[in-house]
């Protein structure tokens, strides 16, 4: 039986077209590694728990936070993911 598997994009659905997805590093030695909070219920706790997790196998982690969910993180906020962070991960939970 042949799976297939869908990916969904987060980002807003009013801007239509396909993006390619980008290859994930072969290693994340090195690496440093963002942890964004959109201050969502409990996303800093999936990020307390992933931040432990990288910080076992000795990956640089870097905290961010949104001022609140129903914005988009501020041009500040993004600039400094981009300069710092090789890999950004965001916390969707509630």
């Amino acid at each position: 039986m042949n799976q297939s598997t869908t990916l969904l994009d987060p980002t807003s659905e009013r801007s239509g077209g396909m993006r390619s997805r980008t290859a994930p590093p072969p290693s994340l030695n090195g690496l440093t590694i963002g942890l964004l909070d959109i201050n969502k219920r409990q996303g800093d706790k999936f990020l307390d728990r992933l931040e432990a997790r990288f910080g076992q196998h000795g990956i640089k982690v870097e905290r961010f936070a949104k001022e609140t969910f129903a914005k988009k993180a501020s041009d500040e906020v993004i600039a400094t993911l981009a300069e710092r962070c090789d890999i950004v991960v965001e916390a969707l939970a509630d």
